[in-house]
């Protein structure tokens, strides 16, 4: 059985989850501005190297606390 992390979600078309399948970590982020991506990770580290980047922390100037919910989701996996 897989276990299912949910980073964020906002509705049914935009949330981010990840799915740990052994040690393969499978990311889904769905918007409804992009649709559905995938990206499938073979180590914490190398997903949070991607978080990282994906939500840098200057873009959340005035919404610290979103980043640091979001960052800290992710370390939660």
């Amino acid at each position: 059985m897989f276990k299912t992390h949910v980073i964020y979600k906002t509705d049914k078309w935009n949330m981010l989850t990840v799915e740990v399948q052994g040690r393969h970590l499978i990311l889904r982020e769905i918007s409804q501005e992009w649709g559905e991506d995938t990206h499938h990770f073979l180590s914490r580290p190398a997903m949070m190297n991607w978080a990282e980047h994906r939500f840098p922390k200057e873009k959340f100037v005035g919404k610290e606390d979103e980043w640091q919910s979001i960052m800290d989701a992710f370390k939660q996996v």
